[in-house]
């Protein structure tokens, strides 16, 4: 393992984001900590980390930046969708402000270093449609509105895999401590984790230099699989700390020899990778509308339950949004097929966890873990603040396996799509001008899949048709 540059930050600031002089709290914490450059960061619609990066005397002078409109324009492969039409050519700057309440350190950087969270607005100061942080935003405030309060926890997988530098080959396990390569079915095995620990010990350093709380590390059923659970939370900010964990995650492994990735099916042979989503709702009083004063669930929960129900599989493209999500969401693979939903039962595409009454949840089980965390919370959330304005009833909970009855999540991101560019419902919720742009950067990644020929096709079909 390369051992850690001694100049890095090892702690993060924290800093009251609403006081008015949050930005003289900035200015001496990095005088004190002799920072030297800041990151000013804003997650695209893949969820990748984009943005600027200058020297911390400049950013204290001008803080806030500009961004060209395009960067949420492109493709996964770096290429731009012609169906935005003309803003596309004309691009015009976004202006990005910095949330003074979400700054982190950079501890694998080489300089003393800062990332800050940022959001987007028009020139005329309006929030930008298509920023996913603000899509959450979004979505949050509609519950706040009616003086309820979205809580969610957030359990992401990932598996680490050797350097693979030509897309070609197939994918391995790296050769853990002890010399020998995983082969999966050791869920939950602790010399499993062991296997990894230092870069488990990594992961473990950097969360601690950014403040970011980590409840479980396990050993998914995959070789090499892990899987990290999050403390419950502000929408918002847990959308950021996955956002964040994703980064250092990859920044860990590349240090001690190994990539980490959160592809939705990195192995044809084996388990993927979800990012389940734990929700419950509170009110003004901090008490959770899922249950009564009898302990029971409540109308309200059954609802929210619904509302998932009602409306998810028009949202499934925001929680799989590659053609390679739909290969996680087969039968026998450990992952939901539909959307029935039942009392601790993992088949199901929604459960309702054993808990107490106070912390009575609904997990989301469709999502993966290549969904940009901001647009994820915001599918099931939306899904669930539907139900509860539209009183939507659930369906009969299933007992059962869940995997042998009826499929009902879309079969492909082209399904997927054409689902959430039909749902008025949905673009009530997230606002037309996502759903038009969203939709548009997706087809075109559904079209330039289309033109890579597989080694399947090659295999099959060269000489047999």
């Amino acid at each position: 393992m390369q051992p850690r540059n001694p100049l890095s930050l090892t702690e993060s600031p924290n800093i009251d984001g609403d006081a008015p002089d949050a930005l003289d709290q900035l200015r001496q914490w990095i005088r004190e900590h002799r920072v030297e450059e800041i990151e000013c960061v804003i997650p695209d619609l893949a969820g990748i980390a984009r943005g600027k990066v200058m020297p911390a005397a400049k950013f204290l002078r001008e803080p806030g930046l500009r961004l060209p409109m395009s960067t949420f324009f492109a493709t996964i492969n770096g290429d731009y969708t012609e169906e935005v039409g003309p803003q596309l050519y004309t691009d015009p700057d976004l202006v990005l402000t910095p949330d003074y309440g979400a700054i982190r350190a950079v501890p694998w950087a080489n300089d003393r270093s800062l990332q800050i969270m940022h959001d987007a607005q028009t020139e005329d100061g309006k929030a930008f449609g298509l920023a996913p942080r603000q899509v959450l935003q979004r979505v949050v405030s509609l519950y706040n509105e009616r003086g309820w309060y979205p809580i969610v926890a957030p359990e992401i997988e990932f598996y680490l895999v050797k350097p693979n530098h030509d897309p070609d080959y197939p994918l391995e396990p790296p050769v853990g401590r002890s010399g020998r390569q995983s082969t999966g079915n050791q869920a939950f095995s602790l010399s499993a984790v062991d296997e990894y620990d230092e870069v488990i010990e990594l992961i473990y350093d950097y969360a601690d230099a950014q403040n970011l709380a980590i409840d479980t590390i396990i050993q998914e059923a995959g070789p090499a699989q892990l899987e990290i659970n999050m403390i419950h939370g502000d929408p918002v900010r847990l959308a950021d700390e996955v956002f964040l964990f994703k980064r250092l995650i990859r920044e860990a492994a590349l240090r001690c020899g190994s990539y980490a990735t959160f592809m939705a099916k990195p192995y044809g042979n084996q388990v993927g990778s979800a990012m389940h989503i734990h929700m419950s709702v509170t009110d003004v009083n901090g008490n959770n509308i899922f249950s009564g004063p009898d302990g029971k669930a409540t109308a309200l929960h059954d609802a929210f339950v619904g509302g998932q129900q009602g409306h998810f599989h028009a949202a499934t493209a925001l929680v799989a949004p590659y053609v390679n999500s739909y290969r996680r969401l087969i039968p026998g693979w450990s992952a939901p097929i539909n959307l029935d939903w039942g009392e601790d039962n993992r088949t199901t595409g929604l459960r309702s966890p054993r808990a107490t009454p106070a912390a009575r949840r609904v997990e989301n089980r469709v999502a993966g873990a290549d969904a940009n965390p901001y647009l994820a919370l915001a599918a099931t959330l939306a899904c669930g603040y539907l139900g509860l304005t539209e009183e939507i009833k659930p369906r009969v909970r299933v007992k059962g396996n869940s995997y042998s009855r009826d499929r009902d999540l879309p079969t492909s991101l082209l399904d997927a799509i054409v689902a959430l560019d039909e749902s008025v419902e949905l673009r009530n919720v997230l606002g037309d001008y996502f759903v038009d742009t969203f939709t548009a950067v997706k087809r075109t990644e559904h079209d330039q899949f289309m033109q890579v020929i597989s080694p399947w096709e090659r295999q099959h079909l060269l000489l047999n048709v």
